[in-house]
């Protein structure tokens, strides 16, 4: 029993401003996160029309994801918990899976909408419903392949299937980030200014703005991780006290807060089926309290 109290401690002992100030930001970190991922998912799965397109699909996904990291923030942000190998407080890898699969859901969908822009045609043929579901799918399942490959082997071979697995994510990051994005800002700002002006024409830019503006919120959240990861796998680095105290692990879930806040801003029929929803809920206590 004292081991596990000790290990269910809080992050920092509550007998300082600063320590008190530290807890609150995490959770209320963590309830952001939540909240704001909850709210873009139902509006997604009660609206049928916004489930008919790719690019909402691929929303679900990463707030799915990312309302499982905010839950899970309430125990490795707030508690004195480590997720290493050996730890009797660990989450057997499955928390920081989580933020790789919101990793994951942004790459696919900054290259599904490259290739709608470049191949309109093509991609209309090619990436059906169904597909894209498999591809949402396909990334999910690879996710947690690999956490169960990592718990069933040694501490050693696991630690370098997690190096070689972060050392490919950084590439893929900066090529599809990177590279992708310059070229479809190039190529969707050559192919808007040929078509007439419509409301079709201003749903296609706003929607290259947003995938540019969640692109610009990802890199700033994730590539500090990305390259303090690169460094520590050759040099020695400062090990924090967990999650909740490390900066280069709250600012992808900072980032896991912001992107849906950026999902309703710039999306026109998700922004408006959030305040139908907020709306009726709003009726219905008025009509309640009347009662």
């Amino acid at each position: 029993m004292s081991n596990n109290s000790q290990a269910l401690s809080l992050l920092v002992p509550p007998n300082s401003f600063g320590n008190v100030l530290i807890l609150l930001l995490n959770v209320l970190l963590a309830m952001a996160i939540v909240c704001l991922n909850t709210s873009v998912c139902l509006c997604i799965l009660l609206n049928r029309a916004l489930r008919r397109e790719n690019r909402f699909m691929y929303m679900l996904s990463s707030c799915l994801s990312d309302v499982c990291t905010g839950v899970s923030y309430f125990y490795v942000g707030v508690f004195d918990v480590t997720d290493s190998f050996d730890s009797p407080t660990r989450t057997f890898h499955i928390v920081p899976t989580f933020l790789g699969l919101s990793f994951m859901a942004i790459l696919a969908a900054q290259a599904d909408r490259y290739h709608a822009v470049v191949s309109p045609l093509k991609y209309a043929q090619r990436m059906t419903r169904n597909r894209t579901l498999g591809v949402i799918a396909a990334y999910w399942v690879y996710a947690f392949f690999i956490v169960a490959v990592t718990n069933m082997v040694r501490s050693n071979t696991a630690r370098l299937i997690a190096g070689y697995g972060s050392f490919i994510g950084n590439i893929f990051a900066v090529i599809i980030m990177i590279g992708l994005n310059i070229r479809l800002f190039i190529i969707a700002k050559f192919q808007l200014e040929k078509e007439p002006p419509s409301e079709e024409r201003e749903n296609k830019r706003s929607s290259v703005h947003l995938v540019l503006v969640v692109a610009a919120l990802f890199l700033g959240g994730w590539l500090p991780l990305l390259c303090h990861t690169l460094s520590c796998s050759f040099t020695v680095c400062y090990s924090f006290k967990n999650e909740g105290t490390n900066p280069f692990r709250i600012l992808p879930r900072v980032n896991a807060s912001l992107t849906p806040a950026m999902y309703i801003r710039g999306c026109k029929g998700l922004r408006e089926m959030l305040l139908t929803q907020v709306r009726r809920g709003c009726c219905r206590r008025g009509t309640r309290r009347r009662r």
